[in-house]
């Protein structure tokens, strides 16, 4: 006969309370166990002296007996110093559900885009302020142009101004004499 010193489900609804049995491990949670040995209320504060109680002797008694505590009565023993628990190990269990990687990765490709269409935009942004300032470059190039165009031709028609005003250079003689 396997013993296990386990948790037996008692209280009412939403209202736990659980004995610290003794039971054939076949037997069910709440049914038949051979011996009471504590009492352990979850509805109590965790540095509570009441949450947790139970007889050491017995618990030593059934140790030595070959029966195995469950994981939970395994803490307490732990925590009064009857026993030492491992810490396990579960390095699978702290990983995310495949819903939640499908969500990030959805959320990782959303983000990527959304940064793309910015990066995108502010390219575009910066292309047409460099097509502005180059047409204002031509712009400017072009008034220049025509001023010294404009400056050109007024330095031709004042000097054609300046040829039909001065007498020709016989004809000075001419009216010298």
């Amino acid at each position: 006969m396997s013993l296990k010193i386990r948790l037996a489900r008692a209280g009412a609804k939403k209202r736990p309370f659980y004995r610290i049995v003794v039971a054939d491990s076949r037997s069910p949670r709440d049914g038949r166990y051979i011996e009471k040995i504590g009492t352990f209320n979850p509805l109590l504060p965790r540095d509570s002296a009441e949450r947790v109680n139970f007889n050491e002797d017995r618990a030593k008694h059934w140790l030595s007996h070959g029966a195995l505590p469950t994981d939970r009565v395994l803490r307490f023993f732990d925590a009064a110093g009857l026993m030492k628990r491992e810490a396990r190990l579960n390095p699978e269990k702290a990983k995310p559900g495949k819903k939640r990687l499908e969500r990030e990765e959805a959320k990782a490709a959303a983000d990527e885009a959304k940064a793309k269409e910015a990066e995108d935009a502010k390219k575009a942004a910066e292309d047409a302020k460099v097509a502005e300032e180059a047409a204002a470059k031509d712009a400017a190039a072009a008034a220049e142009e025509e001023a010294s165009v404009e400056a050109a031709d007024e330095a031709v028609v004042e000097a054609a101004d300046e040829a039909a005003d001065a007498p020709a250079e016989g004809d000075a003689e001419k009216t010298a004499e």
